[in-house]
């Protein structure tokens, strides 16, 4: 059974930084990355990380956001830096495992406001 845990979300300040991280467990993941969903508004994916390391990016957060992965303990992290009101937001971590079962984290409130 494919597992994600996620930490590190809270309130910050315009143009703060933030670091998400989500242990998974269960399986051997490939694809892992994260989706927001801020009020009112659909779940938008934000970054992809492959299990080589390549990396996708929304433009809404280029070069400000960078995604890595730690296969050894298959925890991904979300480093948030320039933060902005507008990236308030439920962020929520995924990942796809070699048996292309899919899978989820509980979602973590990143809310930035001065």
């Amino acid at each position: 059974q494919v597992q994600l845990v996620e930490s590190g979300g809270g309130l910050v300040q315009p143009g703060g930084s933030l670091r998400l991280s989500c242990a998974a467990s269960g399986s051997i993941f490939s694809g892992m990355g994260w989706y927001r969903q801020a009020p009112g508004k659909q779940r938008e994916w934000i970054t992809t990380i492959t299990r080589a390391g390549g990396t996708n990016y929304a433009d809404s957060v280029k070069g400000r956001f960078t995604i890595s992965r730690d296969n050894a303990k298959n925890t991904v992290y979300l480093q948030m830096n320039s933060l902005k009101p507008e990236d308030t937001a439920v962020y929520y971590c995924y990942a796809n495992d070699v048996y292309s079962r899919n899978g989820w984290g509980q979602g973590t409130q990143v809310t930035v406001s001065s």
